[in-house]
């Protein structure tokens, strides 16, 4: 019988008892219980607790003091060096081999034991209060989502308040130094302002090597970050997460409202502009405990931020590398293409998400960031000068091969090569070719591919047919000029003179010839 119905019956019973039937016996009868239980409801309103019968346990006795003496010696050994259940059972297998006790046995023994000992005991914690501005965390979690099409485990930025409430998220594919610095700077721009104190993990990121207590050996860059930006970083207890519940909490709640289902988007920057959303989505949010929602708490807070800084923090990690034969130049380990002659020195600024190559001022090319090791991120278009004196390099070119791999070399640009070598010969159709994508440059490779497409459509493989396409709407046409026929007729013509006159009765011409 459970506990609400059980109050129930006695309260029927002590009823009965007082103001019906009024003896012990006759009460028993009426309802059809034991006198025992009558006069337990005629003592006491609430039956009392059912009893837990203690029962022999003849196979994990002999275990026991084994069990109570670890379990005894791990109150002095390091959190993450204490035995588990599952450790202690191999052990008792392996020293009390006679002893055949199972496995949930000793995992029930155990957890009870650790309970009685404290050793399972959670801290109690203080509630804290913060005054505008003064602290926000940051913490690095991994979340996945559909990305191009594929399933990536990203890496996702976090920076919340811990006055107001309010949160930043943004998603990278790799946790590098330049993507944890452009997010710091994208969030102070998201709150209008830096926060005073941001208090970290102790990420690899920002610190190199812990010390004693508080202390950090944080890395070059993240100082001159926190310089920048005059904020002042602290850093977390390892293994303390009591110290950050804050904003693990407001990871769990993201992650669960705004990851859930796992969101698809075509490439990073849509699914960074999707997480904006969300967390502008939480301003409506009236975190428990609090008076207003986020939103408007992160107004209030708004004026007692530091102010953002003139201009941004260098993020990108500068290189001098030298172009070699390849026209490529060296970036941490991977080879970049460049359209410039070999042996030239270029400055290469490294981005989370993209190599840019720059010489004299001037960007000469710009590619998506490779992770990979000893990789080639090469583009066709900075080949074209070469190719079009090495016309013959092209069908096996790898920068070919990897515009074929990346969606821009279409199936109508091998139909028109085909055709084009069929007509002039394999050289001097291939240089055509290459002439044509040289128009991309200028007129930009989708309309190139839509003007080859037009061009094949109506049966045209001229070259020529191509570049009309492409400058078809740039071309003006005069309109006719009006003829004033009273003028013309009004025209005076000028005489020859009379020494050419009498050239041509002679049947000379002006030059004296016939």
């Amino acid at each position: 019988m459970e506990r609400r119905a059980k109050v129930e019956l006695f309260e029927q019973l002590r009823r009965e008892y007082e103001f019906g039937v009024g003896t012990i016996r006759g009460v028993a009868q009426k309802f059809g219980v034991h006198r025992r239980l009558v006069r337990e409801a005629v003592v006491h309103a609430l039956p009392p607790a059912r009893k837990t019968p203690q029962r022999q346990r003849p196979t994990l006795d002999p275990a026991i003091p084994f069990i109570d003496a670890i379990l005894e010696a791990d109150r002095q050994a390091p959190r993450k060096q204490r035995h588990t259940a599952r450790r202690i059972f191999h052990r008792l297998q392996a020293e009390l081999p006679t002893c055949r006790v199972a496995e949930s046995t000793v995992r029930e023994y155990v957890r009870e034991q650790k309970r009685a000992l404290g050793l399972l005991g959670r801290a109690t914690c203080v509630p804290q209060s913060y005054a505008w501005g003064s602290e926000a965390r940051v913490p690095h979690p991994q979340a996945v989502a559909d990305v191009e099409g594929a399933r990536q485990t990203l890496q996702v930025f976090g920076l919340r308040s811990m006055a107001s409430g309010g949160a930043f998220h943004r998603a990278y594919t790799h946790a590098t130094q330049q993507a944890f610095l452009e997010a710091h700077e994208a969030a102070f721009a998201y709150f209008g302002g830096v926060f005073h104190r941001l208090r970290y993990d102790n990420l690899p990121l920002a610190v190199k090597r812990i010390l004693r207590g508080r202390e950090r050996e944080q890395t070059t860059r993240f100082i001159a970050f926190r310089s920048h930006w005059r904020f002042t970083a602290e850093f977390c207890t390892p293994a303390q997460g009591h110290e950050k519940g804050g904003i693990e909490g407001e990871a769990g709640y993201f992650r669960r409202n705004h990851w859930v289902p796992i969101p698809q988007a075509p490439d990073l920057a849509a699914l960074n502009a999707q997480l904006l959303q969300a967390c502008e989505a939480d301003w409506h949010r009236t975190i428990a405990g609090r008076a207003q929602p986020v939103g408007a708490a992160m107004q209030l807070e708004a004026p007692h931020l530091l102010p953002l800084a003139a201009e941004g923090f260098a993020l990108a990690e500068v290189s001098f590398p030298r172009v070699d034969g390849f026209g490529c130049v060296k970036v941490r380990t991977n080879a970049y293409s460049v359209p410039v002659r070999v042996g030239t020195q270029v400055e290469a600024r490294v981005y989370p998400t993209q190599v840019e190559v720059w010489h004299g001022g001037r960007r000469l090319a710009r590619h998506a960031r490779c992770y990979s090791r000893q990789q080639q991120v090469l583009d066709l278009e900075h080949y074209l000068d070469v190719l079009e004196h090495k016309p013959g390099a092209l069908a096996g070119a790898t920068p070919l091969a990897q515009w074929r791999a990346q969606g821009r070399w279409p199936a109508s640009y091998d139909q028109l090569w085909t055709q084009l070598q069929e007509r002039q010969g394999r050289q001097a159709g291939t240089r055509a070719m290459i002439g044509l994508l040289q128009l991309g440059r200028v007129h930009g490779y989708a309309r190139l591919q839509a003007c080859v497409a037009q061009a094949l459509a109506w049966g045209c493989a001229d070259p020529a047919a191509v570049r009309y396409l492409l400058t078809a709407d740039t071309l003006t046409h005069q309109p006719p000029v009006a003829v004033d026929v009273g003028a013309l007729a009004a025209y005076d013509r000028p005489q020859p003179s009379l020494h050419a006159y009498d050239q041509l009765l002679a049947g000379g011409g002006p030059e004296g010839r016939p």
